[in-house]
């Protein structure tokens, strides 16, 4: 899930008008910088809402130049959400997390469909703030720093993981961890795959705790760029709720 960028290779014939790609369905993450004045134009009649789903034609006469877009609207997911603040903040920081952590011109087809299977869960699963988080740790292994929760680093048992070490974004049992715990991230149970139906906020808490930890030391501190405001907004959100 990235930036409308293109979906193909065109040549002089395209820019031209003889052929057209196909319209590809993306999730719009907001304007580009990088848009041009006609990509501006041809979406001024799409809401441009975080999360929302559109069609988008792309232009141009070679791959690497600006080109130029038609856009349609296929679905607005933020407006379906805004009797729910909760749920808006979640797809606000998804999408800004989403497009500050993928690079540009690189596709990431087990994001966009992760980011699918949360849209899905922010319209009306109940417990869509797990996902969310699921959400942030498949967004982490798919940039090549994902967690191994397997079993604990330290006795190779897959017990009573409680922790992650944020050294070796490794797991580690409870009674492993019990002379340095203060050290160590924890793991909520909902994460593992013995998890049982049963969640509370701080669950939701220790897994934004978690997955911020790894986004921020991994992905955005290497750029001396913090974590999106937005996600700080929803961690906030439910920070209030769990007092």
């Amino acid at each position: 899930l990235s930036h409308m960028s293109p979906s193909s290779t065109t040549d002089g014939d395209t820019a031209r008008g003889d052929h057209k790609p196909a319209q590809t369905p993306q999730t719009d993450l907001g304007p580009s910088p990088d848009d041009s004045p006609d990509t501006a134009n041809n979406s001024a009649n799409v809401t441009k809402s975080s999360g929302n789903q559109v069609a988008a034609d792309w232009r141009g006469r070679l791959a690497e130049h600006l080109g130029s877009y038609t856009v349609e609207a296929m679905r607005d997911h933020a407006a379906a959400l805004l009797a729910d603040g909760d749920r808006l903040a979640g797809l606000t920081a998804a999408t800004a997390v989403t497009e500050a952590a993928l690079p540009e011109r690189e596709p990431h087809l087990a994001i966009h469909d992760g980011f699918a299977a949360l849209l899905a869960a922010l319209a009306g699963t109940p417990n869509w703030a797990a996902i969310y988080v699921r959400f942030e740790l498949g967004l982490l292994a798919e940039l090549g720093f994902g967690l191994d929760l397997s079993h604990c680093a330290a006795t190779g048992s897959t017990e009573d993981l409680a922790y992650v070490s944020p050294r070796s974004a490794r797991a580690v049992s409870r009674e492993a961890a019990s002379p340095y715990k203060e050290k160590l991230l924890p793991l909520p149970s909902f994460l593992l795959p013995e998890a049982g139906e049963k969640l509370v906020r701080q669950d939701i808490l220790d897994g934004l705790k978690l997955t911020g930890y790894f986004l921020q030391s991994a992905v955005f501190a290497p750029h001396n760029r913090p974590l999106p405001m937005a996600r700080e907004r929803l961690v906030e959100r439910i920070s209030r709720q769990a007092e």
